[in-house]
């Protein structure tokens, strides 16, 4: 989100300063400057890249815009920005949170405001500073602007099965140029829905992420990603799984659509330039039928290949993967394709979809947990809320 309130003039200059400033807001600037004087240039341009890998690019993000704004208002006022005086601080979050767009909409939600807060802090933090956030004056005055701003969350609509049907019919026509995206995308759809993944998880995902198996108790092929990280477990530690069966129907089956989606990949591996051929050849198959049987991936794919590729309108296939807000952006596309407003929907649609069809379905809440990865039970309790009000609900036992 652009900074309505506080995008002042600032010179080119001065503006690039501001954001040269925070190239990881973990990395202390002066003690790397000390390693560099004790060390050799290689030994110290490596600890600082393991010092930024240990927070997430999305989060580095954010603080980056969110310091630059601060900067950008204390250099307006004529105050300092760094270090930073609490009142200072607390003025800005006041006006911030006072701040409305052209529509006349609050700016900034109290959660943005509390990520302002903690991106000063963590700025101080890199440079050796005590941290001024904690002080008593700004921690009361996010305290006020959350009891002030009381509102209920503004949460997107979740992808249910009817319409995930839709969103699948909404998809390119077979055939060249759209088959390659419509490979993808039905794999995208179905994983993030059945898998209950995240859009960071999707895009993360890659070749040797995924694993062909079968299922012992009924012989049927069955699909196990394997995910390196996710949002509660950046490091991997646990190795979090997740098993997808085959589907009911072939044209909402997992593991169909993966196997159509690599083996159009394969073929654009082996040659890039006979991929429209190779469609041409193959497109037309009935739908209908599974195709998820007996497959086994080209041992040609590299294991750290993006599963999903960037696509562009010519059919011609990226070598590097969608980020997580492309994601986002290909569920609101098939929802406005289908006549739905994409503005209710989101990346997060299509896990929120899942556990509410789940509960819809009768899954119990220990079973939505594993699937969704949820280690809190009230986080379902609001999905299953959500598609069953009455359920395990006392007022159905008072005999009205």
């Amino acid at each position: 989100m652009t900074e309505p309130e506080f995008d002042l003039a600032l010179p080119d200059t001065v503006r690039t300063e501001l954001r040269r400033g925070v190239t990881s807001v973990l990395v202390d600037t002066a003690a790397l400057r000390t390693v560099r004087e004790r060390f050799d240039t290689e030994q110290a341009t490596a600890l600082g890249r393991y010092l930024s890998a240990s927070q997430s690019p999305n989060t580095l993000r954010a603080y980056r815009t969110d310091w630059t704004a601060w900067a950008a208002w204390c250099a307006g006022e004529n105050r300092c920005a760094l270090p930073a005086d609490p009142l200072d601080i607390a003025v800005y979050l006041a006006a911030a949170a006072d701040a409305r767009t052209p529509t006349g909409r609050y700016a900034y939600g109290p959660a943005t405001l509390e990520r302002k807060s903690a991106a000063i802090a963590a700025v101080h933090a890199a440079n050796g500073l005590p941290a001024p956030t904690r002080s008593d004056v700004v921690r009361l005055t996010l305290r006020g602007i959350r009891r002030t701003r009381r509102a209920r969350p503004n949460r997107k609509r979740p992808v249910l099965l009817h319409t995930l049907g839709e969103l699948l019919t909404a998809l390119p026509e077979p055939g060249w140029p759209g088959e390659p995206a419509r490979r993808r995308d039905t794999l995208l759809l179905l994983l993030g829905f059945a898998g209950a993944l995240r859009r960071s998880e999707l895009a993360g995902l890659r070749i040797g992420d995924i694993h062909f198996g079968t299922d012992h108790n009924t012989g049927e092929p069955l699909l196990l990603l394997h995910l390196p990280s996710t949002k509660t477990d950046p490091t991997g530690v646990t190795e979090q799984h997740v098993a997808l069966p085959r589907g009911r129907q072939a044209h909402t089956c997992p593991v169909c659509a993966c196997a159509d989606w690599l083996q159009l990949l394969a073929a654009h591996t082996d040659n890039p330039r006979t991929v429209r051929t190779w469609i041409e050849e193959h497109t037309g198959a009935d739908p209908q039928i599974h195709r998820c049987h007996g497959y086994h991936p080209d041992p040609r794919f590299s294991p750290e290949q993006p599963l999903l590729p960037a696509i562009n309108r010519h059919g011609g296939i990226g070598d590097t993967a969608l980020s997580g807000r492309a994601v986002a952006e290909i569920v609101k596309r098939y929802a406005a394709r289908t006549g739905l407003d994409p503005a209710l929907f989101s990346g997060h649609s299509l896990r929120a979809g899942f556990a509410t069809q789940a509960a819809l379905g009768g899954a119990a809440d220990r079973e939505i947990m594993r699937q969704g990865r949820w280690s809190n039970p009230r986080t379902v309790h609001r999905y299953i809320r959500t598609a069953d009000p009455l359920a395990d609900n006392a007022v159905t036992k008072l005999g009205l």
